[in-house]
């Protein structure tokens, strides 16, 4: 990284620091997009496990709301969606006055809840409908094609040159099992990565520059599943996410709306958090070379390395709950109605839970001891198809690569909820 970005990087950090220890306690917010993407989010929540785990910040950008920090805590309140739901929203997102009405627009036609923002009965029955797509069995079948779009990718990468792991590597592979998932037209594949960046990164970060361009391509990417829908519909039923909607028994009398909002979950939760870990794990290994070189001389510590990997990223920071009555919980009243978040990137790294959380050590004891796949009724549906898929792009590189080497600092994601990676700037020295 050049010396200017390295001050800039390093100055950033100061700010994040300064902005969290001299903030008084009853008012700290944690939820600062630009401290993730600098980086520097992590003091926040050091600071929140030690003073005041249960903490409650009266007003940000994104209104008032309750951070739950710990792991344990975490669990608790992820586990009981009696008290706890996530029917109101299962993000932060920005309060109305700090919108321009075309952001108004644009939310206000993605209110439908999808079926992560459902509580039990409705919750379950959507959830069941689209399970068979990510079952072992259909994971058994996948997994050939998975290994061979993985090693395409990998022999088309330049030796001795620089480019973006990203770009090249992450989003491709992620982006073909999307669109094999939702049998997807595959040479038009990439909207998919455009349609999810553009949900999760606030314009003028991410591939669009203003609002009415997101609302723009959201209203592309919902004419374009609407016409997916229409298709399917009118087939026989087959094993594709769109189909299986269409012709589920509790989803193929839903409104369009409700349709598209269980589309935009699949996009994001399919594409964004097995693409930032993808990435996460180039980086983290080049970070603890000691790591790396473990790694190279057991392959068979892959399982383990993915799945601390999963952990040390966190690819999706947080999620929320909104509390449908009073709860005492850990000395605190939370109030009906009061929003809720589960800051899972702070949980993984809880020292009372986790031995030395901060470390990245791939034969960890208990590697899948982490809380980036939730728990309770929404545990992530396709966590498995996303260990498959890391585990299998990582068996192809080692036996290519002796070294994905990092150059720079990545560019990460400018966003309170996605923890990613934007560009990586590598190179892969030789071929074996």
């Amino acid at each position: 990284m050049a010396d200017g970005a390295v001050d800039v990087l390093a100055d950033a950090r100061a700010l994040a620091r300064r902005r969290a220890y001299e903030t008084p306690l009853e008012t700290l917010n944690p939820a600062w997009a630009s401290a993730f993407r600098d980086d520097s989010h992590w003091v926040y929540f050091d600071r929140l496990r030690k003073e005041d785990p249960v903490h409650y910040t009266p007003d940000s950008n994104y209104g008032a709301f309750w951070s739950i920090t710990k792991y344990n805590d975490i669990m608790a309140i992820d586990t009981n969606h009696q008290v706890f739901s996530s029917a109101k929203g299962i993000a932060l997102s920005p309060k109305s006055s700090v919108l321009p009405p075309e952001a108004q627009l644009a939310r206000d036609r993605a209110a439908a809840p999808s079926f992560i923002g459902m509580d039990p009965p409705g919750h379950d029955v959507q959830r069941k409908t689209v399970s068979p797509a990510v079952a072992p069995a259909r994971l058994h079948e996948m997994a050939p094609q998975i290994r061979e779009r993985a090693g395409q990718i990998l022999d088309s990468l330049p030796i001795g040159e620089p480019f973006d792991w990203v770009d090249l590597v992450s989003k491709e592979l992620t982006t073909m099992t999307l669109a094999t998932l939702f049998d997807f037209p595959f040479e038009e594949r990439r909207k998919l990565t455009f349609w999810s960046d553009t949900m999760t990164t606030a314009p003028g970060h991410g591939p669009v520059a203003s609002y009415q361009e997101m609302r723009e391509a959201l209203n592309d990417c919902r004419n374009y599943f609407i016409d997916l829908w229409n298709q399917r519909v009118n087939a026989p039923p087959a094993g594709d996410l769109i189909s299986m909607l269409a012709h589920g028994p509790e989803t193929r009398d839903c409104t369009m709306d409700e349709f598209f909002s269980n589309v935009t979950l699949l996009i994001i939760g399919g594409n964004d958090t097995t693409r930032n870990t993808i990435s996460g794990s180039v980086f983290a290994l080049n970070r603890n070379p000691d790591q790396y070189e473990k790694l190279r001389a057991n392959p068979a510590l892959i399982p383990s390395m993915v799945s601390e990997t999963i952990r040390w990223q966190t690819p999706l920071a947080h999620m929320s709950r909104t509390a449908n009555q009073d709860f005492e919980f850990q000395g605190k009243t939370i109030r009906e109605g009061d929003k809720v978040v589960m800051w899972y990137v702070s949980g993984n790294r809880d020292d009372e839970v986790i031995e030395d959380p901060y470390a990245y050590i791939i034969d960890r004891p208990r590697p899948r001891q982490h809380l980036s796949f939730g728990f309770g009724i929404h545990r992530c549906v396709g966590n498995r198809l996303a260990e498959l898929q890391l585990t299998i792009i990582w068996e192809e590189i080692l036996k290519r690569f002796p070294e994905v080497r990092v150059l720079e600092e990545p560019k990460r994601t400018y966003s309170i909820f996605v923890k990613g990676y934007e560009e990586m700037k590598v190179l892969i020295p030789s071929r074996r």
